[in-house]
């Protein structure tokens, strides 16, 4: 029987690569690169060849070995595994790339920066530290050879063959005979004068200096060289003198050394070195500690190596998140260090992050991951988005704080071309139609209305007959004046979805409704809009075989394309209409989304009045639409040309941190007077006729169709007839200004009219009728008591002995 000896290289579990050594310190040991067989993670392998005759060699090799081996710290090159035969020796340690060769292609990269340079000799000094202070031993081999950086920018000390130990135990230090290193030799050993190293650290102190001096200038030529700093920084001169100074007594100990450059205006007191100091120390920080640190942690962040925030920072974010109570704030940095990872690596660290967030309860966090939904949401599958993301996110809808309202109704815009057809179709439509129909904020009323424009064209055929045109009628009644005209711009962005026969018979009688708006901008908006379809209606006209070209889109599938054209088309005015909601939220962040040019719907007789609305102290009339409006609508319309997707959203974003703290009660302060008249049951407002969203299992029948518009009051005119803005003079005035003058006693208002009658005039009749009302009560009352105090007086008898009469 035949046995055969087994090949400890063969089965040793990391294998070299087949890419050329590169290289490593002066000696024997050469370095290449390798991988786990396993696994395939990356490893350096330190190989070194024995053969005969360098006995003394081969001895000092097994040395560093050994002290690789037992040798453990942050900043010591990592020993993994270990390989000893008669024939090699293989050290398995950490991917590193050798100091010179990383220096050499930063430096060519343009990507050098002398922070990075502080922390990597900050590493060193402190391994230094940790041998000569907590080890007793002599390094007796720094230099740049010895060094090596990881792949997140880290030094590791290595280069180990020539330690020994500073009480003497093993002897003093081995004889090098290589003449690269021995040039690093302080000059108290290399003259041969005999003078006595006063400190046990004096001789590596010299040789950091050398590393400073080859970091900063490149390789060290000779020993004299030392004298002229170079390129080495101001802040570090002072401190780089101590270690080549002649002197070995008043060379500085490694962590006196530490502590001076990290003085005040010290090289090493930067931002970069505290943020690794502190992620050293995570572990044991406060919570406190932790927030305020990840908060201001964004911010530094581009001024960071990339490799840096890749592989020593986003490890951090992870554990603060997945194990520490970091929650919200470590979102920012998170995805700040994402835009580093490529689409493999960011699907596997960062989307199972944001997928756990979304389920979390914590508003703050929700409402962050709806702000940058835009960073992550390329990497997300779409059932990932529909199974996972969709569900939470819906919630939003619902919630009582309108910041968290306001964003998920903007993240519908990212998340829709993902959403399947149910999501999309169905459920979204459902909670669109209730914002729309009952939310109490202007604002996000308006914004619902401005993303279901944009997300028209993912939307089915059978939605878009059924959804768009009613949903747009119904927010060209709104009494907040922006969401009227986001109802225009709904229906111009989606012109291409509409047959002729809906554009002539149930579109252009919404807009023309719209011409006599009190509202300037909603007026501009609507002949704008009616120009286009009357150019559209009128082309096919003339020319009956372009009907079927301008119907192509009208029952063709959903596809995100169809709304290119129709974007462009409109984009003229969706900016204006956004910046104003803008302006107006920030203005007023929690006034009341009624205008104060809008009249409020009157109130049914039986029903308490409402509280007057505030008057602003100079009330916009009708004659300020000539001038104030006219500048404003200007300087919109100039910066809103072609813009659909810039607009400026209306953003609740400033006061989200204050609001989350407060009550679920939002409607206080302005928002009382018009926020009270929608949410009272027995109050018949424009939401009376929206009642019907409210069932789940009847929100189609929400977008019904808008009541025909009631023709206007006998002497009006076409609005052609007017001068809207011409430079010659009138003296009719304000043709809108009839149509706000006070119904006479007795008419009867009419259901959707948003400017007919004087409400002020009515509240001041109701205010006198209730103070006559309560005279009257007053005197009644009067007159009762004085009847039973006379009937007392007669009812009581002769008053006896002893007693007093009390009146």
């Amino acid at each position: 029987m035949w046995f055969f000896a087994r090949d400890p290289v063969r089965d040793f579990p990391f294998e070299l690569s087949p890419e050329l050594p590169e290289g490593g310190p002066p000696g024997p040991w050469v370095l290449h690169r390798g991988r786990k067989k396993a696994t395939g993670s990356p490893v350096s392998i330190f190989v070194y060849d024995v053969k005969p005759g360098v006995e003394e060699q081969t001895q000092v090799a097994k040395a560093a070995f050994k002290r690789l081996k037992t040798l453990r710290h942050p900043n010591i090159l990592a020993y993994i595994d270990g390989l000893e035969t008669d024939r090699c020796l293989h050290i398995v340690t950490e991917a590193v790339t050798p100091l010179g060769a990383y220096l050499k292609a930063r430096a060519e990269a343009g990507d050098l920066r002398e922070l990075e340079l502080s922390w990597g000799l900050h590493q060193i000094v402190k391994a230094l530290s940790f041998l000569v202070n907590d080890c007793s031993l002599i390094h007796n081999n720094v230099c740049m050879a010895a060094v090596f950086v990881d792949r997140a920018g880290e030094w590791k000390l290595g280069g180990l063959d020539y330690m020994y130990s500073a009480q003497g135990n093993g002897g003093g230090p081995s004889r090098k005979g290589i003449p690269e290193l021995e040039q690093y030799d302080p000059p108290e050993l290399a003259d041969g004068s005999g003078r006595a190293v006063r400190e046990k650290w004096s001789a590596d102190m010299w040789r950091l200096g050398c590393l400073i001096w080859e970091v900063f200038n490149g390789p060290l030529p000779r020993a004299a060289a030392l004298r002229n700093p170079g390129k080495i920084p101001k802040s570090l001169v002072p401190h780089y003198c101590e270690l080549v100074g002649a002197n070995p007594k008043v060379r500085p100990n490694p962590a006196r050394f530490l502590q001076n450059c990290r003085a005040p205006g010290g090289f090493m007191n930067n931002r970069f070195v505290e943020t690794n100091l502190f992620l050293e120390e995570i572990q044991i920080k406060e919570p406190a500690e932790k927030q305020k640190f990840f908060q201001e942690l964004s911010k530094s962040l581009d001024s960071f190596p990339e490799d840096f925030c890749r592989h020593k920072v986003l490890p951090q974010l992870l554990t603060a998140f997945e194990f520490g109570s970091a929650g919200a704030v470590v979102l920012t940095p998170l995805f700040k260090v994402g835009k580093f990872l490529g689409a493999v690596e960011y699907q596997r660290k960062i989307i199972p992050v944001v997928v756990k967030m979304f389920s979390s309860t914590d508003r703050a966090m929700r409402i962050r991951l709806l702000q940058q939904m835009e960073q992550f949401i390329q990497y997300l599958d779409e059932p990932t988005v529909n199974t996972q993301i969709f569900p939470h996110v819906v919630h939003g809808f619902l919630d009582t704080n309108p910041a968290i309202r306001e964003q998920t109704v903007k993240s519908m815009l990212l998340l829709a071309p993902k959403l399947n057809e149910t999501n999309l179709n169905v459920e979204l439509m459902k909670h669109f139609a209730r914002l729309q129909a009952k939310d109490e904020q202007g604002p996000i009323r308006c914004n619902t209305t401005v993303c279901l424009g944009k997300i028209g064209s993912y939307l089915s055929a059978g939605t878009r007959h059924r959804v768009l045109t009613s949903a747009f009628s119904r927010a060209t009644k709104d009494p907040f004046a922006p969401s009227r005209v986001a109802g225009v711009l709904g229906f111009a962005a989606t012109h291409n979805l509409y047959s002729m026969n809906d554009c002539a018979h149930k579109i252009l009688p919404v807009l023309c409704s719209l011409t006599v708006d009190p509202e300037r901008s909603v007026r501009d908006q609507a002949f704008k809009a009616i120009r286009s379809f009357l150019s559209k209606l009128e082309s096919v006209s003339e020319d009956p075989t372009q009907l079927a070209e301008a119907e192509k889109d009208v029952h063709a599938a959903s596809s995100p394309g169809m709304g290119g054209a129709a974007a462009s088309w409109a984009g003229w005015a969706v900016t204006g209409v956004s910046s104003l909601t803008s302006k107006l939220i920030r203005a007023h962040p929690t006034a009341a989304p009624a205008e104060t040019n809008v009249p409020q719907r009157p109130v049914p007789e039986g029903l308490p009045a409402p509280a007057p609305t505030p008057v602003p102290a100079t009330p916009t009339t009708s004659g300020h639409w000539e001038t104030q409006e006219e500048s404003k609508d200007a300087e919109e319309d100039s910066t809103a040309a072609d813009r659909w997707d810039d607009e400026d959203w209306g953003s609740l974003e400033q006061e989200a941190e204050s609001v989350l703290a407060q009550q679920d009660n939002w409607s206080t302060g302005g928002q009382a007077s018009w926020a009270g008249q929608t949410s009272n049951p027995g109050h018949k407002s424009q939401e009376s006729d929206w009642s019907s969203w409210e069932a789940e299992d009847a929100w189609e029948q929400g977008w019904q169709e808008p009541s025909p518009p009631e023709p206007p009051p006998e002497g009006t005119r076409l609005a052609s007839e007017y001068n809207w803005g011409g430079p010659e003079p009138s003296d009719k005035g304000d043709p809108f200004a009839a149509l706000s003058v006070r119904r006479e006693a007795g008419a009867q208002p009419r259901r959707d009219s948003w400017g007919d009658d004087n409400w002020e005039g009515l509240e001041a009749e109701s205010r006198q009728a209730k103070a006559e009302l309560a005279r009257k009560k007053r005197e009644e009352r009067k007159r009762e008591m004085e009847a039973k105090r006379a009937e007392k007086k007669t009812a009581k008898g002769p008053m006896k002995l002893g007693t007093r009469k009390l009146d």
